[in-house]
Formats: C-alpha cells, sequence, structure tokens
C-alpha cells in the first residue's frame, strides 16, 4: 500500500478509529491491532512475503531469548551468526543473486571461459534492505549487552512490521522503537496534529516537488544524447530535489503516521542540502542509515582510529557498503566511492566534525563562506546523484560528457514552458520553506508557532497545491525498489 493513494486515505482513519477507541485501554490489544494493521498494509503489496517477514520475525526473537539464557561464548556466537545468515542471506538471494551471477559470468568470460547460467526471475521483497537491517541491530545489541530482549512475541512482531516505517524507514533502532510497545500510550491532541501537519508536508514533498520533478528528470535522463549541456545540468538538479523529496517525504508521513499512534521514531533528514561539507551532508541525508552503518560496521573495523591506512580503508569500506545497499548496479558503487572520496579529506585533515550546528544560526541569511560552503558541498552532492540515477556507468560518463559541448547554452523549448516555469516557482518556494524551518523537525513545522488563522490558510495552501500540482498516476516511492 502506497501512502500517496486512495486505499491508504481509507486505511489510515480506520486504523486510528479502532486504535484509539477500542484498544485505548489495552496494550497488547493495540499492539494486535498494529500487527494486523501492519500484515494487511505490506500485504495489500503481495501478500506472499507476509511469511518471509514472519519467518524473519520467529528467528530474531528465538535468537533473542537464546541469547539472553546462553552464557558460553562459542553458542552464543552460533545464535548470532544465525540471525546473521538467516537476514542477510534472504537480503543477498532477493537482491543481489542476479548481479553476482552476471558478474561472475562476465568475468570468467574476460578470460575465454564461457560458463552458462540461468538468471532467476526475483521479485525483490520491498521494504527488506529496512526490516533486515532493523532487525539485525536487535541481536547485534542483545549479543554486545546493550539491550534486553522481550519475551512478547506481539510486540516484537509489531517492532518488526510496524506498517509507518517497515517498508521505507527510517530503520529504527530497537533500543528506541521496541520499548514504546511496552508502555501506555495515551492519545495527544497537539501530538495527532503535528502528525497530521507533518503527514501533509510529506505528501507536498513527494507529490508536488518529487513527482513533477521526476518528469523532467526521467525525460532528460532517458535521453540524454539528445540534450544540451544546460538541459543536462538541469535534469540533475531535477533528480538532485526529485530523490531528496521524494525520500524524505516518505520519512515525513512515516514519522508523522507514527505520531497519530503515539510513537516517536527518529529523524531521518535533517536539511541536508544545506550543509557545508559532505562529513555534515551524510549527518544529516538518511541518519537511520548512516548511524547504522557507523554504529555496526564502521566502529567494528576500528573507525577512525589506527593509522592513515586504516583510515582510508574504513571510509571506502563503509561508503561503498552502503551505495551497494541501495541495489544491484556498479553505479551505485561508484556514488558510494565518489562520496568516500569527498569526505576522505575532511577526515584526514580531521575537519569532518567541524560543522555540527545549523547553517547561519540566529541568522536569516549565511554569511557569505556559508554560501560558498554550501554551493560548494550541493554540486559535488548533484555530481554524484548522476551516477546514482544513471543505468549504468556508461551512462552516466556519457551524460557527463554532454556537459562540455557546443550547445552547452542551447536550451530546448520544452524547458521553457509556463509547466516548468512553475516547478521552478515551487521549488523556490519549497527551498525558502526549508530554509526557515531548518531549526525544526521538518520544515513546515515553524509555522505552528504563527497565530492560528495563519496555521490554517497555509495548510489550507499546502493541500491545495498538492491538489493541483499532483500527477494524475498514483507514482511509487524511489526507494521502493531498494
Amino acid at each position: 500500500m502506497l501512502f500517496n493513494t486512495i486505499d491508504f486515505a481509507i486505511f489510515l482513519p480506520i486504523v486510528f478509529a479502532f486504535y484509539w477507541i477500542i484498544g485505548s485501554k489495552n496494550i497488547k490489544l493495540q499492539n494486535l491491532l498494529i500487527v494486523a494493521s501492519s500484515y494487511l498494509f505490506y500485504g495489500w503489496w503481495d501478500w506472499r512475503f507476509l511469511l518471509l517477514i514472519l519467518f524473519s520475525t520467529i528467528v530474531d526473537y528465538t535468537v533473542g531469548l537464546g541469547l539472553l539464557k546462553e552464557e558460553n561464548q562459542r553458542k552464543r556466537k552460533i545464535l548470532l551468526w544465525t540471525s546473521i545468515l538467516v537476514n542477510i542471506g534472504f537480503l543477498g538471494f532477493f537482491k543481489y543473486y542476479n548481479f553476482f551471477l552476471d558478474n561472475f559470468i562476465t568475468a570468467f568470460s574476460f578470460f575465454g571461459t564461457e560458463i552458462k547460467a540461468n538468471s532467476l526471475n526475483i521479485i525483490l521483497p520491498v521494504g527488506i534492505s529496512f526490516y533486515t537491517f532493523q532487525t539485525l541491530s536487535y541481536t547485534i545489541d542483545i549479543y554486545k549487552r546493550k539491550l534486553e530482549p522481550t519475551r512478547d512475541f506481539i510486540s516484537f512482531m509489531a517492532f518488526v512490521s510496524f506498517f509507518p516505517q517497515l517498508v521505507a524507514g527510517p530503520i529504527e533502532r530497537a533500543s528506541n522503537l521496541l520499548p514504546q510497545f511496552h508502555k501506555k500510550r495515551e492519545f495527544s491532541y497537539s501530538k495527532a496534529m503535528d502528525g497530521i501537519l507533518q503527514i501533509t508536508w510529506g505528501l507536498f514533498k513527494k507529490m508536488v516537488i518529487a513527482d513533477n520533478c521526476a518528469e523532467y528528470a526521467n525525460l532528460i535522463f532517458n535521453n540524454s544524447a539528445d540534450y544540451s549541456g544546460v538541459t543536462l545540468v538541469l535534469g540533475a538538479l531535477f533528480f538532485t530535489f526529485q530523490i531528496y523529496g521524494d525520500f524524505s517525504g516518505y520519512s515525513d508521513i512515516a514519522i508523522g503516521t507514527s505520531r497519530l499512534l503515539g510513537f516517536n521514531l527518529m529523524k531521518n533528514f535533517a536539511f541536508p542540502y544545506f550543509s557545508r561539507d559532505i562529513a555534515e551532508f551524510w549527518r544529516r541525508w538518511h541518519i537511520s542509515l548512516s548511524t547504522w552503518f557507523r554504529d555496526y560496521v564502521y566502529i567494528p573495523l576500528g573507525g577512525s582510529k589506527g593509522g592513515t591506512g586504516m583510515k582510508i580503508r574504513n571510509t571506502f569500506i563503509i561508503f561503498v557498503v552502503s551505495g551497494f545497499w541501495h541495489g544491484a548496479n556498479w553505479t551505485f558503487i561508484v556514488w558510494g566511492a565518489l562520496n568516500a572520496m569527498f569526505f576522505l579529506p575532511l577526515l584526514l585533515t580531521k575537519n569532518n566534525r567541524k560543522n555540527l550546528d545549523i547553517i547561519g544560526k540566529g541568522k536569516s541569511i549565511p554569511s557569505l563562506r556559508e554560501l560558498f560552503s554550501m554551493v560548494l558541498t550541493f554540486g559535488l552532492t548533484v555530481f554524484a546523484w548522476i551516477f546514482f540515477r544513471a543505468e549504468s556507468i556508461g551512462h552516466a560518463l556519457s551524460y557527463i560528457g554532454g556537459f562540455f559541448t557546443e550547445s552547452f547554452f542551447k536550451v530546448p523549448g520544452m524547458l521553457k514552458t509556463n509547466e516548468i516555469n512553475q516547478i521552478y516557482i515551487i521549488l523556490i518556494i519549497f527551498i525558502i520553506i526549508e530554509w526557515i524551518g531548518r531549526d525544526k523537525e521538518y520544515g513546515f513545522q515553524f509555522i505552528k508557532s504563527k497565530p492560528k488563522i495563519v496555521v490554517y490558510v497555509a495548510t489550507y495552501l499546502l493541500i491545495m497545491a498538492i491538489v493541483l500540482f499532483m500527477s494524475l498516476e498514483v507514482q511509487e516511492f524511489i526507494y521502493f525498489q531498494f
């Protein structure tokens, strides 16, 4: 089920009503309603993959209890590796089997040996990259004795399958989300209204910003050989705003929906395009994934301790693995490696934690130095996104090569229409709103401090913008494919 559909618009109020009216005095009943709602939400896409979530849930629940009782270190490692192999095994098979098979065949062909093997027609389960990492953090934290396992199977099922963030995050830690299923949750009007406001802002980011930018980004990327350099630059910029509006919009809807049900999810985006360096960008972009890789991969490898060689190795590992997590394509690996190259100079000069606060704090506009740093960082990010969006490395290189043509300043007619001029205006308004609200949990939250009439008018205008500029066809969220 997609957030931006009539189905979800009907589904959420029904769940909300049952949750607070029928289950308000019984935590177990509320948790059971969440499990049932979550399985319906996920099964709406393909009910067969409910068995996959259920199996993963049973394995990690059992492993967690086993780690609680077991003191023998060797047996504890066996239990941990059972969880890792099951979860990574499923992820590897569904997401990477054909990738490794094709590259294995290509490698042997290069040396003159032909291997005949058929690719499998595998359907990638939506959200598998997200809930796999979520359950893995549970068993790893228990193994490290940082977390007590739960004996309540229904609560654990609810934690694994929690529908607002099930298919595209945030990737929650058990230490944050799981205890919330054990505590009494009381309805809060102000919290619910804030949740609705964040949901509305998320829908605006997805249906107005992302979907409209996607139309032109897809047109330009899919026909890049036909366009001039300046058009290709615009295509990269459109995709840059598309992926941000799409993914952060999903997170806003997920967090807002959770707030309606009395839960607090972690912040997943913190205005990353206002970053002054790449290190700051990665502290603000997809925070739940970045911190997951930091805690469960980067730090165990030694982090930034040790010599220069170890720092370089660990940095490339974390960024390349992060890129590969996004998809079975060399473009994602190159995208990750590029970000590692952008990040390394900051790490090696010990400037990677230089910009920890928001840009232009307490000021209406940034300083010239901050503005220059922000524009430079944004430019590097846009450049890297080209590899993320391209169909292949060859496509990315030819796309970049297209910047340097004699027709660089030739602008095709389709980029001078009234429709695209409207998008320019909407993007400018969007950037201004995000800038004003950059110290808040989400961009539009600043409106809450204004007089009620201003709040009502602004919210009405936001809803009208969604209605007027939404696509006639429902567009999936980009991160569903990851």
